[in-house]
């Protein structure tokens, strides 16, 4: 890779489910250098999603900066980290992970509820509390009990920070200004003993070792968000598809409106919201599909003999917050060979797009997919196949990461407005519905309604 000059690159680093990454972009959001680190998602039960927190979210961190500084002729000016969430581990008095890193959906995290209450008024509602209540319970004594962000942020600078965002998706834990000294005792912890909340896109620290050049801090935000300000989904009609090993779907809306199942929260433009959420069809399920079916290549496949999955490996979070809904392979028979089955896992995933965009009740005019996902044509051509629209691929990949490095600009001062991201937000390239697909599609679509209000009756 070649060297870069520009002295006004920043770093952003996603911690993600399977890898971290880190981006180092310049000024115009064009990434001058790439790592990844890649990590154990561990699965010990089918109820279960850990990481190994000291590997992940503190390790990993600092490889990924290290390596990524190797290709800069010096250090970033700030550095941000992004991360998913819910997450939970405990912490010495070091900053070392000892327990492990409780993910979202972990049934650690689950809260009894009735079916009628399982339209969450918030993404992660309750999770994080009931992961803390373990967490504690397993080390009463730990000098913290942080998110990944916080691992992280601590590795890097010795700063056990997160973001409101972050914070936020704790509630009641946190309530809007501080964490609740009544919340966290009923869990077994102490409020001194979670982060320091702060605004995301300001200077919290100075970054140890970066190339010999002392970097800001700049705090953060959740890897979704991160991804949003980079994406350029801003007006009205705009659908975000976030392929990760999360699916996430937000369209794009002015007025705030409350769709069961679903979940609407504001935009970061400002007068804009987004009504959708989060499903397991993405990665976590496609990756587990080319694990156990083998390789076959789906472009192959006939249109008109392909079955049907519901790609409920792991239970199902919008629209229906069903941690005990399962799969399903309809309609298979012995014509059916690799690529047809993996090209149905492809399409599941496209059926759970056009689910969540048809349930919030927007109209749709524009498709925009980021996120690791990008990369596989198979998926992303499922996905223009089931909505019959074109879809816009983002020209970067790692688009939590660029988020997060242009927060970094912020705490630099380079950037006063989140607003300013629209003009890193590029398209790589078109994909384009194939007409002979569209009737077959359809057909597996309504049958994919139809076996999953089976599994709701």
């Amino acid at each position: 890779m070649a060297l870069v000059s520009r002295e006004d690159v920043t770093v952003g680093i996603d911690i993600g489910t399977t890898a971290v990454k880190a981006v180092a972009a310049d000024e115009d959001g064009h990434v001058t250098a790439r790592a990844r680190i890649p990590h154990r998602l561990r699965v010990p039960a089918p109820d279960r999603l850990e990481h190994d927190a000291d590997e992940a979210w503190r390790r990993g961190p600092l490889a990924a900066l290290e390596q990524l500084c190797r290709s800069l002729p010096q250090g970033p000016k700030a550095v941000a980290v992004s991360a998913m969430v819910p997450s939970m581990t405990a912490v010495d008095s070091w900053g070392r992970p000892i327990t492990p890193g409780l993910l979202y959906g972990d049934s650690r995290g689950r809260v009894p509820a009735a079916p009628e209450e399982r339209a969450q008024p918030l993404p992660t509602a309750g999770e994080a509390t009931e992961f803390l209540r373990w967490t504690a319970a397993q080390a009463p004594h730990a000098a913290g009990y942080w998110p990944a962000p916080a691992v992280g942020n601590y590795a890097l600078a010795g700063e056990a920070v997160i973001d409101f965002a972050t914070a936020i998706t704790t509630l009641p834990l946190f309530d809007g200004t501080a964490w609740d000294p009544a919340a966290c005792a009923d869990c077994g912890a102490s409020a001194d003993r979670m982060p320091r909340v702060e605004t995301f896109g300001v200077a919290v620290g100075q970054v140890h070792g970066t190339s010999g050049t002392d970097a800001l801090l700049a705090t953060g935000a959740i890897d979704a968000l991160c991804e949003q300000i980079v994406a350029g989904a801003d007006r009205d009609g705009d659908a975000l598809v976030m392929c990760g090993t999360t699916l996430i779907v937000w369209t794009t809306v002015s007025e705030a409106r409350q769709v069961p199942g679903l979940w609407t929260i504001p935009h970061t433009a400002a007068g804009k919201n987004q009504i959708g959420g989060a499903s397991n069809a993405g990665g976590l399920f496609l990756d587990w599909v080319d694990h156990v079916v083998g390789q076959g290549d789906p472009v192959v496949a006939h249109p008109g003999r392909v079955p049907v999955w519901l790609p409920y490996i792991r239970g199902e979070r919008t629209p229906f917050h069903d941690p005990d809904r399962r799969a399903v392979l309809d309609g298979l028979d012995l014509t059916h060979d690799t690529a047809a089955i993996r090209r149905a896992a492809y399409e599941a995933s496209g059926f759970v797009v056009r689910q969540l965009i048809e349930l919030s009740g927007a109209p749709v005019a524009r498709i925009v997919a980021t996120g690791g996902g990008t990369r596989v044509r198979p998926w992303m051509q499922a996905i223009a196949d089931v909505i019959g629209r074109p879809v816009q691929v983002s020209a970067v990949a790692e688009g939590a990461a660029l988020g997060a490095a242009f927060l970094g600009r912020m705490a630099a001062g380079w950037e006063s407005s989140i607003a300013d991201a629209e003009r890193w937000a590029r398209v790589a390239r078109v994909v384009e519905p194939e007409p002979a697909w569209a009737d077959a599609v359809e057909h597996r679509y309504r049958r994919f309604l139809e076996l999953g209000a089976s599994q709701s009756a």
